[in-house]
């Protein structure tokens, strides 16, 4: 069993009263597993029928599952971005946050992209998300996870808070603010973080916390939600946090989201107002490791003097790009056409102007013209609301040839391709792209991600 500190073990007894033994008792047990069928690949229930391992849903998400150890991040559904593995609690967020089809939403605190990737699935594929991670190899983490599960209308940056949000002021219809946090929810799965633990570790998580929310609250536009989550079991952190931001900022409210997730335990904090029994705690034996939702609601007018970002480059040889993707597509180029030094990007509707932000990537890295061709990237095979593929390489789910191309191997060509760049799939979902010459298909599958 998971060594707990005696300080927080007596905090916790505080908190859950009755219940204190019932969560002693969840450490005895495995954690919660659970995985988000992004359906920007295909809807859950079609998930269901070819599903390699029993699901039972969660009351997070209504495309959330819990699972048994059958499935990794090794499995072809996996590479193929047909779901996401995810606590089962931390899709409460975005479900509180109850996003749309065509806003636009922030994340503030994206890294590795569970949130994010949960958002641009209720995007479908319209809008725009901006999501932007401050430690630059978590972001690069970011980067492939919204590209393995089809993101198209997404760009991720790498930049403080306060910079993004000063620069798009009064933008967003939505902001995520999943907040560092002292992972007091999280000690059942990983041991170390309880080790690290001590008594001073709430207060200085708590004065971050504030200063993130009152940070993206500028980002809102008015009417927006500001959504606040953590996975810690601290009130100094959850509702002591929430608390202040809201005496703090007079023209915000807090949301009643109890009847979203069912019997999830009310926010106790003291000689704070009742309404923050409209927040939700989440704890072991509510179903997920551990968790703390907040939705907010912004009144105040938001300036907004965010420009349209001008796309003043124009693709030099555009016909190379449009003819090749016009020979291995069928249908519209879905975006806005941009190249950089060579480089081709769809980028998506509504972007708007990054100055001052580092940004890694905006829409769908497609490739690269080089001495009068194209060359395809990863990403444009990829892309969820990319156009049909004409050249398409179906491999079946059990067998050598998708094991071997997932390790990074060439494969005998099936007789029916042509010649040149193919799509690679298994059972209707992308896994990369290949070439073929000479009855080979020579492997694009990005090293990184192979199973090796």
């Amino acid at each position: 069993m998971t060594q707990l500190p005696e300080a927080f073990l007596k905090k916790m007894q505080n908190i859950l009263g009755d219940e204190y033994n019932t969560y002693l008792e969840s450490f005895e047990k495995p954690a919660f597993r659970g995985l988000r069928v992004n359906t920007l690949r295909c809807l859950s229930w079609e998930f269901k029928a070819i599903s390699p391992c029993k699901l039972e849903q969660t009351p997070f998400s209504f495309n959330g599952f819990y699972i048994d150890n059958i499935l990794t991040g090794r499995h072809p559904f996996h590479h193929a971005g047909v779901f996401y593995l995810q606590e089962p609690s931390a899709m409460s967020a975005v479900t509180a946050a109850g996003i749309s089809k065509g806003m636009r939403v922030l994340d503030l605190c994206a890294a590795p992209g569970g949130k994010t990737t949960q958002a641009a699935a209720e995007l479908k594929g319209e809008g725009l998300l901006i999501c932007n991670e401050i430690v630059p190899s978590r972001a690069r983490i970011l980067l492939s996870n919204i590209e393995r599960c089809g993101v198209t209308n997404a760009a991720i940056t790498n930049e403080k808070p306060e910079v993004i949000c000063e620069q798009l002021r009064g933008f967003f219809d939505v902001v995520l603010v999943d907040a560092p946090c002292s992972g007091e929810g999280m000690f059942r799965r990983e041991p170390k973080a309880a080790a690290q633990w001590n008594d001073l570790t709430n207060t200085a998580c708590a004065k971050r916390q504030l200063v993130i929310l009152n940070t993206a609250k500028i980002a809102l536009k008015e009417n927006g939600v500001l959504v606040y989550s953590t996975c810690t079991f601290s009130p100094e952190e959850n509702e002591g946090v929430v608390d202040a931001f809201l005496k703090q900022n007079v023209d915000f409210e807090i949301e009643d989201i109890s009847a979203k997730f069912g019997r999830c335990a009310e926010p106790l904090w003291a000689n704070a107002s009742t309404e923050l029994k409209k927040a939700r705690r989440i704890f072991p034996q509510d179903g997920g490791e551990g968790h703390f939702v907040a939705r907010l609601r912004k009144h105040a007018f938001e300036p907004c003097k965010v420009l349209n970002w001008n796309n003043s480059i124009n693709i030099s040889d555009s016909n190379i790009f449009e003819d090749f993707f016009n020979s291995q597509f069928e249908g519209n180029i879905n975006g806005e056409l941009h190249e950089a030094s060579g480089n081709v990007y769809i980028l998506p509707q509504g972007l708007p102007e990054f100055r001052g932000i580092n940004m890694l990537r905006a829409g769908v890295f497609a490739g690269r013209i080089k001495q009068g061709r194209f060359e395809p990237e990863h990403a444009l095979y990829m892309a969820a609301q990319a156009a049909k593929p004409r050249n398409v390489c179906l491999l079946p789910l059990e067998g050598s040839e998708l094991s071997a191309w997932l390790h990074g191997e060439a494969i005998e060509a099936p007789s029916i391709l042509e010649k040149g760049y193919a799509s690679v799939q298994v059972q209707g979902f992308p896994v990369g792209f290949g070439k073929v010459a000479d009855g080979i298909l020579k492997n694009h599958y990005p090293k990184g991600l192979r199973n090796l």
